[in-house]
């Protein structure tokens, strides 16, 4: 899925659009035991509580494709009979009426999810009809297309409210407050199936974890059956890993710069082009890449092998999460210098006095804490 589908789908989170139908939950505690659950037509619910859950739906799509929701396709053997992907199909197409069904996903669930602590699982079923586009990319909401069902799942961590003083208006005194256990914002769900070119990708699965370094990685194998990418920071580590490896001692600062450079670049000419799938590298890409970058052939030789042990066979490398498009930063143990990206050519390595220097090229606009300072010459 791309931005503006996740845009669309969250535009029904609200009482104006909103094609949810069913909504169902099970509280579990903190030794994985059900406490309570419970199955409604949620356009029932008084409207103040369906602006809590608008809240929820819309955090379980929230954040950075390739960061916080990963696009994951089901590897074709969870899609025969007792299958991941056949399963959440029977679900979906139950519309959450089948108790038995939702049962058995919150035990699969419980039995998958690590967590501390007290956890919701809260499942909504909408019907989307998907109205239909112009050319120019106007809606026609009396042209529908087609139904979108779909299921979303949400795992909210409940809490006990943090203890403090209140006022009671009956009394007219300050009391300590009665704690309450509160549902928090999702740290991890899913919606099945995709909305894949503003259609079902019964194929394919959109989740999203809060915490982009902990992915879940047994809940998304035993629930989902889907193959977990490396998460953001892994594939940045793997990247700066596969430069060092490719260079080896000979890993200087003018040809990781010019890596750098160069890759700000393809991404700004991907942004110009506004194609709205996430710019990904894949071997070949990253090779060229080097290449291009001043790396000499005779040091790309073990790279296909390196690039396979580090990523895994057939795994591209989301250019967002490689590099940071916002600052060029440089670290020495008790230095850190941070520079504009586009102007990283104004720091270089230099021998001064017999030393390796860093050098920074200034103008006569220089500040110390604030204060304007006049350079030294």
């Amino acid at each position: 899925m791309i931005n503006s589908e996740i845009s669309e789908i969250k535009k029904q989170f609200n009482h104006e659009n909103s094609s949810i139908m069913k909504v169902s939950g099970c509280y579990v505690d903190g030794e994985k035991n059900i406490k309570t659950e419970f199955t409604q037509t949620f356009l029932t619910l008084p409207e103040e509580e369906t602006f809590k859950y608008f809240e929820i739906f819309k955090k379980t799509l929230s954040g950075r494709i390739g960061k916080n929701l990963i696009n994951m396709e089901f590897p074709m053997e969870t899609e025969f009979d007792g299958g991941t992907q056949q399963f959440l199909l029977r679900l979906r197409d139950s519309e959450l009426k089948n108790e038995a069904l939702l049962d058995e996903f919150y035990k699969k669930v419980i039995n998958a999810y690590d967590c501390t602590g007290n956890y919701l699982i809260l499942m909504i079923y909408a019907a989307y009809d998907v109205p239909g586009k112009t050319n120019d990319n106007i809606l026609m909401e009396d042209a529908s297309e087609e139904v979108y069902s779909y299921i979303l799942c949400s795992l909210c961590p409940v809490k006990l409210s943090k203890p403090g003083l209140s006022y009671n208006d009956e009394t007219n005194q300050f009391q300590k407050r009665i704690q309450d256990w509160v549902v928090s914002m999702p740290s991890n769900g899913f919606l099945f199936p995709a909305f894949h070119d503003r259609s079902a990708d019964i194929h394919n699965i959109l989740y999203y974890s809060k915490d982009a370094e902990d992915l879940h990685n047994d809940f998304v194998d035993q629930l989902l059956g889907c193959r977990v990418p490396l998460s953001a920071g892994g594939q940045k580590e793997t990247f700066q890993t596969l430069i060092q490896e490719t260079l080896g001692e000979e890993c200087e600062y003018g040809i990781v710069r010019n890596i750098h450079e160069k890759l700000n670049e393809i991404i700004e000419e991907h942004d110009e082009k506004e194609i709205p799938e996430p710019l990904t590298l894949d071997k070949a890409e990253v090779k060229n890449l080097f290449t291009e970058s001043g790396i000499e052939e005779e040091k790309l030789k073990d790279f296909d092998a390196n690039y396979e042990k580090l990523t895994g066979e057939n795994t591209s490398l989301l250019a967002a999460n490689v590099t940071n498009t916002r600052a060029f930063e440089v670290k020495t143990p008790d230095v850190v210098i941070k520079v504009n990206p586009e102007r990283a050519d104004l720091v270089e390595t230099k021998m001064v006095d017999g030393r390796r220097c860093l050098v920074i090229a200034i103008n006569d606009q220089v500040e110390v804490n604030g204060i304007v300072v006049k350079p030294s010459c």
